[in-house]
């Protein structure tokens, strides 16, 4: 398979990027998304250019690093993935594919297809866990929680903070990724003596690093590689009201 490639290059976020246009051919359909860029970035260096800066780390859907958006959408033209999910076979052959970096104003770009993500985890580190003495590993039925509550907590904690909910809602929300997170631990006992000081930190972080609001478009739930539904938001919701009429 051949394809054309517009690629957003950019030295740094002090200067001016455009999109540039390569050729790559003989791809296998069974290559991945990344491997494609691997191969892309080696024809390159046998050309003395400097190869094109992106992303990466488990390419096994685990990490979320691999965040582009590939024609128009987040993760490419696929459902449930990551980019590094993404094969070759999801495009026809000779298609002009388009590669951005995630726009968001609070994810300013490092280099070409990098961002600066650190944003993300600024707000966890606000509240995003439980602080208590675990000591040794207790009994797994020593503390009981209903089918229920944990299936949909281990629903949310399946976020792995990749960004991709923020780069397609038309606001640059972050509302999905901080409701996956204060979800998942204001479901579980465990996390519930320190809820209402972790939702009032971690949206009072979010709002200062420049996040825009949630209008309840669903975009981010298509996109996200995980499915973590928007009910998620109403949660968030509700336990930030619940904080804010207690304090």
């Amino acid at each position: 398979m051949n394809f054309t490639l517009k690629i957003w290059r950019q030295k740094s976020r002090s200067e001016k990027g455009l999109f540039e246009t390569y050729s790559v051919q003989n791809i296998s359909p069974d290559c991945s998304f990344l491997e494609m860029l691997d191969i892309l970035n080696e024809q390159l260096i046998l050309q003395n250019q400097e190869p094109v800066a992106f992303d990466h780390d488990c390419r096994e859907g685990i990490c979320g690093m691999c965040s582009l958006f590939i024609n128009g959408r987040a993760h490419g033209p696929d459902d449930d993935i990551t980019t590094c999910q993404l094969h070759m076979r999801k495009f026809r052959d000779n298609e002009t594919i388009t590669i951005e970096p995630w726009r968001c104003r609070a994810f300013p770009i490092i280099k070409d297809l990098m961002v600066d993500r650190s944003a993300l985890e600024q707000i966890l580190q606000e509240g995003g866990y439980i602080s208590v003495n675990t000591g040794g590993t207790p009994d797994a039925n020593t503390i009981l929680i209903s089918k229920e509550n944990a299936d949909e907590a281990m629903d949310a904690a399946t976020c792995i903070g990749c960004g991709a909910c923020v780069a397609t809602c038309k606001n640059g929300s972050a509302m999905l990724f901080l409701a996956a997170k204060v979800s998942h631990l204001a479901l579980l006992p465990q996390g519930k003596i320190e809820t209402e000081r972790r939702v009032r930190a971690m949206v009072k972080k979010m709002d200062e690093l420049g996040f825009g609001n949630c209008t309840n478009t669903g975009a981010c739930e298509v996109e996200c590689p995980k499915g973590i539904a928007v009910s998620h938001i109403a949660r968030l919701n509700r336990e930030f009201l619940k904080a804010n009429l207690k304090s």
